[in-house]
């Protein structure tokens, strides 16, 4: 078994391939969009890929990036090569790449084999992600909340907008891990894949400029919500409701889609009433697992 920081093109299909099969087993996307964005740049500044392999066959790997005054990232294991020592490797690796400093992996799915590792490394619980799904059926049929006084919805404009969502999705996920660090070149990353579509990222403004997005995402006959954000000053209106339902009818009139799904993190209590009301139940978790600093 060989620990290999690098990465290259051949290795970055076959961490794909390890994540492909990981996500069938456990039922859960094993990798985030993130983090496969940053397989996509290969030599990306600040990343730090660890891998595992039993001869030639791929079987753990690690992908690891600065995060506040620690590290942060996600470990998966090959699901025929469990139960071997492979992601006790690896986390012993981050680790010590970790040094002294506070460190979070993602396990996407809640996993009994994570659950016992992060046990025996004293690594604790500290985050939940839910994935709610809800059928595509009915969509149509939500009623259209009316927007607040002096709002206007229309699509993004791809050039136009760039700056002004930026700006909003940072105020909107001011204290979010991930979302909130978005910059312009994370947004235009997203112009480049084959499901964006500028007329599902619908805009609600006034006089003053952006208050609201949402962004809807259609990929292989699935919805999913992507973002959905509203300016601090501007929640507890219903503006996030009027939005989601108006995106959700937008999804189910230009696609053929079956389901549509979205995440939120379990202790967004607002947030997951609200989808709870338009009809979305829990359908997965994915959980961060930390080791504290010292």
């Amino acid at each position: 078994m060989s620990l290999d920081p690098g990465l290259d093109a051949g290795t970055r299909e076959a961490v794909l391939a390890l994540a492909a099969a990981a996500s069938r087993a456990d039922d859960a996307t094993a990798l985030s969009e993130d983090a496969v964005l940053r397989l996509a740049e290969l030599d990306g500044p600040d990343v730090t890929h660890l891998l595992r392999r039993t001869g030639d066959v791929l079987t753990g790997y690690a992908q690891l990036v600065p995060a506040g005054d620690g590290l942060e990232g996600e470990l998966l294991v090959h699901p025929g090569h469990r139960r071997r020592g492979t992601g006790t490797s690896l986390a012993a690796e981050v680790e010590a790449l970790a040094g002294g400093r506070a460190v979070r992996l993602w396990s996407h799915g809640d996993t009994p084999g994570a659950r016992a590792l992060a046990a025996r490394r004293g690594w604790a619980r500290v985050r939940e992600l839910l994935r709610l799904e809800r059928p595509a059926a009915g969509l149509l049929d939500l009623e259209v909340p009316d927007l607040p006084a002096g709002l206007t919805v229309r699509p993004f404009e791809p050039g136009a907008d760039d700056d002004a969502w930026v700006a909003l999705n940072a105020a909107a996920f001011a204290t979010h891990p991930e979302q909130g660090r978005w910059t312009v070149e994370d947004l235009r990353a997203r112009f480049t894949e084959a499901w964006f579509d500028p007329s599902l990222l619908l805009l609600a403004q006034d006089a003053d400029g952006l208050v609201a997005s949402c962004w809807m995402k259609v990929e292989d006959g699935h919805g999913e919500l992507y973002v959905l954000g509203v300016a601090p000053g501007r929640s507890g209106a219903g503006l996030g409701r009027a939005l989601l339902v108006r995106g959700l009818r937008a999804v189910a009139a230009a696609s053929a889609v079956d389901t549509v799904d979205l995440y939120v993190d379990g202790d967004n209590v607002p947030a997951v009433k609200l989808y709870a009301r338009l009809g979305f139940e829990r359908a997965a978790v994915d959980v961060q697992y930390a080791r504290p600093a010292g």
